[in-house]
């Protein structure tokens, strides 16, 4: 990956979700020391507004592109399309593609919390079940998982409050962060519940933005303007049991695969992993991720991330700008985004001071769609 654009996030206005895409695309370009000519690759995805599409590459002059798609499994999307940019730079197929991501959902003077509310309907069937018990949204279906691991592990809310208080922590040395000042674990256990086991700090922010990434070779990047980041391995998992019974919904993700393939793939043990930049809608989501990725037993994420090991100064450097809980949500290019910057080595006052070995995580649809990533700083090959 040789080039990184961000637009501005959270609560900007005026600019659809199609002009943020064209936005982070010629900032990633830029970022490169590449034209938009040179780009002849474009995959796009976008959020729950659906305003990036096909066109996108007009309405950025590309012409003659050798590959061009939409993407979506949801969080786990900005990952993949990594993988696919890189399978066709290896494959001879395209030479600098760019992966691109944008969502506008926040209105002037609307509330977050009707950003991703859906137009009313009558619901049928299962939807109508569901409806009836209340579940309407991600927001208690995610619930429902993170009671599972309660009930079965005795996971704490109190445990979930340390990963939302440690990332705050990491926060305040990210000037994008949308959150910088620090909370405590009373702070967290204060605020309003969402969708009981969660409160309001355990759930990730609503923000309008993209962010891009540009793939090619390693000889190329060598000669671009910016230290070159190493995609060393790969993985997914969709276990395609959503809204199924089955005896490990909340318990065990895809992650579980993914994590364990992109390693392998890489070649890189888990003790040497140097950051985690995980996908953590929820406090919950990094609980099960660190577990099933192996950084802790399975059933004991809880008491890991109450022990101090995330925050500055902690054991494992973990969602280091922020994360989407603090930071900005741009489904899965939040912890990529992120992940670049730290293996170039350009996080500032958060910079991790081993940086070599960067592990990434997406994550979407209730649990169900996972994406994982190796990636090496410009002192690993």
């Amino acid at each position: 990956m040789a080039g990184l654009g961000i637009t501005a996030t959270g609560k900007v206005w005026g600019r659809t979700a199609a002009q943020l895409a064209a936005d982070a695309v010629r900032l990633a370009a830029d970022d490169a020391g590449l034209s938009m000519g040179e780009l002849d690759g474009l995959l796009v995805s976008s959020g729950v507004t659906g305003g990036v599409h096909l066109g996108l590459a007009r309405d950025l002059g590309l012409r003659d592109l050798a590959l061009l798609t939409e993407m979506q499994a949801f969080g786990s999307t900005a990952a993949a399309m990594v993988q696919v940019a890189s399978l066709a730079v290896q494959s001879g197929m395209a030479k600098a593609v760019a992966c691109v991501f944008a969502d506008a959902p926040l209105r002037p003077g609307g509330r977050s919390g009707s950003a991703y509310r859906r137009a009313p309907r009558v619901p049928a069937g299962w939807d109508g079940l569901l409806a009836a018990s209340g579940v309407l949204g991600v927001n208690p279906l995610y619930a429902l998982a993170a009671r599972r691991h309660m009930e079965r592990f005795g996971t704490t809310s109190e445990q979930l409050g340390h990963v939302a208080v440690a990332q705050r922590a990491w926060a305040a040395g990210n000037p994008r962060a949308q959150y910088r000042d620090p909370i405590t674990l009373a702070d967290h256990q204060a605020s309003r519940f969402v969708a009981d086991p969660f409160h309001l700090l355990d759930c990730c922010l609503v923000s309008n933005g993209g962010a891009a990434v540009i793939v090619t070779s390693a000889e190329r990047a060598a000669d671009l303007a910016q230290p070159p980041v190493t995609v060393l391995g790969w993985g997914q998992c969709h276990p395609g049991r959503f809204l199924r019974r089955h005896d490990d919904f909340g318990l065990v993700t895809g992650a579980a695969r993914s994590g364990p393939a992109a390693l392998a793939m890489a070649g890189v043990r888990l003790d040497e992993v140097d950051v985690a930049e995980l996908y953590d809608c929820y406090t919950f989501t990094v609980v099960v991720t660190l577990e099933d990725y192996g950084f802790c037993p399975k059933g004991e994420g809880g008491p890991f991330v109450a022990s101090g090991v995330l925050g500055p100064g902690g054991g494992l450097a973990l969602n280091t700008g922020g994360g989407q809980l603090s930071s900005y949500y741009l489904w899965g290019m939040t912890p990529l985004s992120e992940a670049v910057i730290q293996a170039r080595g350009a996080g500032g006052a958060r910079q991790a001071p081993h940086h070599d070995t960067v592990l990434v995580s997406g994550n979407g649809g209730v649990l169900d769609h996972h994406a994982t990533l190796v990636l090496g700083g410009p002192g690993r090959r």
